[in-house]
């Protein structure tokens, strides 16, 4: 008996070191690391302060060029998630380009209204992007009313 619990304790030292060894290699995969924040071109005319500071709040981590990476987005696999959101993200619907025609911006109201943004993963780690009910139909709203008076390409 006391073989078998040795010989079970020394399978799991091994899987723990792989596990150890994997993580350890992959922080060598170079996708993840492209942290860059390009210039502001265009905002839209915000109907109001209240609908930006929203949008920041909820939003403009991945759907602006004002990114905030946080220190775990130079971290495998957490980067690989993080930069393929903010990639994805901007070009769906980017903030800081309000110069080029944006593809997510008929969806945008309805994917606040279902919960579906911001992610329940980026809300966990983000709390201050977690609104409340109020806040989410003023962000709404406001979205509305700064979407029909600057949409680009319309």
């Amino acid at each position: 008996m006391l073989a078998r619990l040795q010989r079970l304790a020394h399978y799991w030292k091994q899987i723990a070191l792989a596990l150890v060894g994997l993580f350890v290699l992959i922080q060598l995969v170079p996708y993840g690391r492209n942290h860059n924040n390009p210039p502001v071109v265009q905002e839209p005319a915000w109907d109001s302060p209240q609908t930006r500071e929203l949008a920041r709040r909820a939003c403009f981590d991945c759907h602006s060029n004002e990114s905030v990476w946080p220190w775990y987005s130079n971290v495998a696999p957490a980067s690989w998630l993080i930069q393929h959101d903010v990639e994805e993200g901007r070009r769906k619907l980017n903030f800081s380009e309000w110069n080029r025609r944006q593809e997510e911006l008929d969806e945008i109201t309805k994917v606040i209204q279902k919960g579906e943004m911001p992610p329940i993963y980026y809300v966990l780690l983000h709390p201050e992007a977690n609104l409340s009910q109020q806040e989410k139909e003023a962000l709404i709203a406001g979205l509305r009313t700064t979407i029909r008076q600057s949409a680009p390409g319309r």
